[in-house]
């Protein structure tokens, strides 16, 4: 028996454009609504939403049979996290604050067994192999993992075809806030300069025969990202979508 298939990795690779959702409130109900609402995949947010792994398991184990691809953020690209988000049964990890190729290429080891990498030999005991049901776990893992990087930095910029050439990551994720307060647009996000920049680097990123991801809270944002290139889109976040309802339903019906 071999890992389960992971179709967000198939339709990336295969150019298909896939849109997505945040979920910062590390809710495994938010997680099950996002899951049939009828996006291709949901993230749970473990940078800036709660790293909790019990929690983030129970989202995963939400998302099952909702048709929608579970995706986990992890807090920082440490080999201990990457382990226990791996073991836990994510089978698509976005990692933050990549920077150079080295760091790409650290991420890559941290997801395969030995020896082109050096994940801890425990997944027999955990969710990702079933708990030991699937026998050929660890030698068709690495074939299954979908590994997104993000490019956050003006120093990523300068280096994301480097970046985007590792082999083994699969998506190079352009963060527009960090990049933007970088970059010196911390107050002005939607600036149309910051947005060349970030459409530049997603057209980069698809000329280096990866896919290109990033999150656009406009109309707007989203359809010039789609025609830089972008196929792994992100719509918005839970968090957000839920305050922006709940002032309206403050606000009240207007007056007639």
């Amino acid at each position: 028996m071999t890992a389960p298939r992971n179709d967000l990795k198939a339709a990336l690779a295969a150019g298909r454009v896939t849109r997505g959702i945040w979920m910062n409130l590390g809710s495994e109900i938010t997680a099950e609504m996002a899951g049939r609402a009828g996006f291709d995949w949901a993230l749970a947010d473990g940078e800036h939403g709660p790293w909790d792994p019990v929690g983030a398991r129970r989202q995963l184990i939400a998302l099952e049979g909702t048709g929608t691809a579970p995706v986990l953020r992890l807090p920082w690209a440490e080999d201990w996290i990457i382990k226990q988000a791996l073991d836990l049964g994510a089978q698509t990890l976005m990692v933050p604050m990549i920077d150079t190729a080295a760091e790409a290429e650290a991420v890559v080891r941290a997801c395969r067994y030995p020896p082109e990498g050096h994940r801890g030999m425990g997944a027999a005991v955990a969710r990702a192999a079933a708990y030991g049901a699937i026998g050929d776990y660890a030698a068709t893992a690495a074939a299954e993992t979908c590994i997104i990087v993000q490019a956050e930095s003006g120093v990523a910029m300068e280096n994301l075809a480097e970046i985007a050439a590792v082999d083994g990551v699969d998506c190079v994720f352009i963060g527009p806030a960090d990049l933007g307060a970088d970059l010196g647009y911390r107050d002005d996000l939607d600036a149309d300069a910051l947005w060349d920049i970030v459409c530049a680097g997603l057209s980069g990123i698809r000329d280096a025969g990866k896919a290109a991801g990033v999150i656009a809270f406009s109309a707007e944002r989203r359809a010039q990202s789609l025609a830089a290139g972008a196929t792994f889109l992100g719509v918005g976040s839970d968090a957000m979508m839920l305050q922006e309802a709940l002032a309206a339903a403050a606000q009240g019906d207007p007056e007639a």
